[in-house]
This record gives structure tokens, sequence and C-alpha cells, in this order.
């Protein structure tokens, strides 16, 4: 991005590359066919943004792929998240399947790509609104780390929320919702219950505690959501370090949203520095 031409796009040049080439190092995905892995992600995640041949052909693309990747490193081990399952699963006498092992890749490269990079697209830009934010990060670093934990928590994926069908009677907010109902639960207004969070609809990048659920809880966190935080983390402490004058080249009311994504963002974020 800061060999490219200014204003940049944050989102082509930065948001969209980091989380593809972090999984396609995870993964063994040798570099030159991280452009490959970037589409089919964005394809597979696209919604109605592409036909349904086109997500159809990306799919099975990517599973002929992963199959011929999974069956080299059963073949050629290497320092990657795939040869390790082999190693481990074969030792212990309880080889996967490599139909399984596609699987687990396709699950992480999947959902470990678009939702990162929609993320950084969308925290970075709250950051750079109000420049005080970003001027109190450059200040003080060690507040990335819960600046992360609190602009998950501010601005998470939108969407409609989480349906659940009701097998019992519950009580709820002093109301009694039938056996039966269908509900929505959504993370966005747990997220700003003043119960759990003080001011919450204020932007606190040194709150704490900050039990947000954007990850999801219990049986349903996510499980890569380690590799999410340290990839947002690292993200954002890179642009700190390296382009401590960014800012939006246009006003945030100007950025558009991206239609058709399941987890929302920006379709460019112009910025300059």
């Amino acid at each position: 991005m800061e060999a490219g031409p200014r204003p940049a796009d944050l989102m082509a040049g930065f948001a969209d590359p980091l989380p593809v080439r972090v999984i396609g190092v995870l993964l063994g995905v040798p570099e030159r066919d991280w452009d490959r892995f970037a589409y089919w992600s964005g394809t597979l995640y696209g919604t109605d943004r592409y036909g349904e041949r086109e997500i159809a052909v990306a799919g099975e693309d990517l599973m002929a792929y992963l199959g011929d990747h999974v069956a080299r490193k059963r073949r050629e081990p290497g320092d990657d998240l795939i040869s390790q399952v082999v190693g481990i699963t074969d030792a212990a006498g309880r080889p996967l399947p490599d139909a399984v092992l596609v699987q687990i890749a396709r699950g992480l490269m999947v959902s470990g790509h678009e939702t990162t990079s929609s993320a950084i697209g969308k925290l970075v830009p709250v950051l750079l609104d109000d420049r005080s934010r970003w001027r109190r990060l450059l200040e003080d670093r060690s507040l990335v780390r819960a600046a992360v934990e609190e602009l998950l928590r501010f601005d998470v994926n939108r969407g409609p929320g989480m349906p659940r069908y009701l097998t019992e009677d519950i009580a709820l907010g002093g109301e009694v919702i039938p056996k039966g109902s269908t509900t929505l639960s959504v993370i966005d207004a747990a997220n700003r219950d003043e119960r759990m969070f003080p001011e919450p609809d204020a932007l606190d990048l040194g709150r704490s505690p900050n039990r947000h659920i954007s990850f999801g809880a219990g049986a349903h966190s996510c499980v890569g959501q380690a590799l999410a935080r340290t990839e947002l983390q690292v993200a954002l402490d890179l642009l700190l370090e390296r382009l401590p004058g960014l800012g939006l080249a246009v006003p945030s009311a100007e950025l558009v949203r991206r239609e058709g994504w399941l987890t929302g963002g920006f379709e460019r974020v112009p910025v300059v520095w």
C-alpha cells in the first residue's frame, strides 16, 4: 500500500490481502496461490454479489485445490497447521480422513479471511474519524489491545441476529415468550447493555473490563477468535508504527458500505498519510 498511488485504498492495499496471507501461511499454501484463495473466499462469502453458478464453481475449485493440498502435505509435510494435524493424529493412531482435513482447511480459510478483512476496514475509520482517538493510541501504544476489544464491542459485524426457536416458555425482561416462538438474538444489543457496560454508547479505548460477545459465547464461541484478535492488534499496531499520519481521504459519511457481504464493512476506505 505504501508503494502505490495516493490516496490509497486501505481495503485493497492492506485489509483484504493481510488475513488471506496469514491463513495461507498457516495452511502452508504457496504464495503464488494466495490471490486464488482470496477470490474463492470472497466469492463464497459474497452472498448476492455473485451469481449462483459462479459461487458453485468457486466452491468446487476450492475443494479440489484443498484435496490436492492435503494429499501433498501427507507426502511432503512442512511447518504448517495441516502437516501438524496429520502428524499428531497419525502418531496417536487416529488418522483423520482427507475429507475431514479438507473441511477443516476450508473452514479456517473462509471464516478467517473476509471477517477479519472487514473488521480492519471498519475499525480503522472509527479511529480516524475522531483524530483524538488516533492520537491517544499514538501516545500510548499499550492501549492497542484494549482498543481492539472496545472497537469490536462498539461496532461488531452487523446482521439481523441469530434466529432461535423456543421449545419451552421463556421468562425474559418481565415478559413470558411462549413455546413455539421464534426469537432473534442480536449481539449488537447485548454489547450495548448498560447493565454490563457503563455509558455503552461511548467509545472508551481503555474500557476494562470489557466482556463483549462479538465472538459469541460458551459453546458458540468463535474458534478463530484468538487469531482474529491477534491480526487486528498487529494490523493496528503496524499502521500506528509505519503510518502515524494516516487519515481518511474523504469524510467518513462518504464511505460506501459493502452490499451483499455477510459481515458488512466498506467497499473502499481511501486514506492518505
